[in-house]
């Protein structure tokens, strides 16, 4: 069974009786972009594709993000690409949030539903198109693939979220899951995006401190994140940008589940600087 998850940005702006009240955070540690930011006027477009909009949510920008950029994007009937990637050596993971899409990649042709799951390879040719009549909407995750003598690119994947299994981590009482697409002993995948599901009252019990770089769309719910010792209020529509050794927690707040994107950087050596 699919996902029903509606969309929760809102493109209008503000009318000007408001107060400029936001939660919006930017640090040299993490960003925090509320869902009430990403207004139309803040969308962009993209060569070859038509009848579409997205937002930039992570962007590999000197002193923030190294590894990968994100777009949250809408698609209107009929719109779409045939010439979606125009960039050598890109790899992307798509998430669908809402409508319906259809994918043809290397021509084989796939329906998408809410909670369909595509991994990309760099040499993968394909297009998306929105062939229904309502609008639709999908997470697109972009990352430059770090390639090794010896290993294999990996293969195209199409799922739902439906359909991978909920991992449940340890000591959590069954309250702290992950879906993941992709198996983590292959190593040939050199990111992972996953979905991490927080039952009501279910915490991340440490501060995690690592080198992998996060990128947060919250899906469901709300929770409450500590990131570098702030405590950040987040709910569904929101973003989090986390750099490399962020200390992090969080737990779930409110009555239903808190579940969010994740993406992570993972199985390759540490590079080092060109001299």
């Amino acid at each position: 069974m699919n996902p029903k998850r509606l969309p929760v940005r809102k493109g209008e702006v503000p009318p000007q009786s408001t107060l400029l009240d936001s939660r919006a955070i930017v640090t040299e540690a993490y960003t925090v972009i509320p869902k009430g930011s990403m207004t139309d006027i803040v969308s962009s477009r993209l060569p070859f594709w038509e009848d579409t909009l997205l937002w930039v949510l992570a962007s590999p920008i000197a002193g923030f993000c190294s590894t990968f950029s994100h777009y949250m994007v809408e698609v209107e009937a009929g719109g779409g690409s045939s010439n979606p990637e125009t960039e050598e050596g890109v790899q992307s993971v798509l998430l669908v949030t809402a409508g319906t899409l259809t994918l043809t990649v290397n021509g084989n042709t796939h329906g998408l539903t809410c909670g369909g799951y595509v991994y990309l390879p760099p040499s993968a040719e394909w297009t998306l198109f929105n062939s229904s009549n309502d609008q639709a909407g999908f997470h697109w995750f972009r990352k430059p693939y770090h390639y090794v003598k010896g290993l294999e690119e990996p293969p195209v994947i199409v799922t739902n979220e439906s359909d991978a299994d909920d991992i449940v981590m340890p000591n959590s009482n069954d309250g702290w899951s992950t879906k993941r697409f992709v198996d983590p002993a292959d190593l040939r995948h050199d990111m992972h995006v996953n979905i991490v599901s927080f039952e009501p009252g279910c915490v991340l019990p440490f501060l995690e401190t690592h080198v992998m770089e996060h990128g947060l769309y919250v899906l469901e719910g709300k929770g409450i994140y500590n990131l570098n010792q702030d405590w950040v209020e987040v709910e569904a529509g929101d973003y989090m940008w986390l750099r490399a050794y962020c200390p992090q927690a969080c737990y779930a707040g409110g009555d239903g589940t808190f579940k969010y994107l994740l993406y992570k950087d993972v199985n390759r050596h540490m590079t080092f600087p060109k001299s």
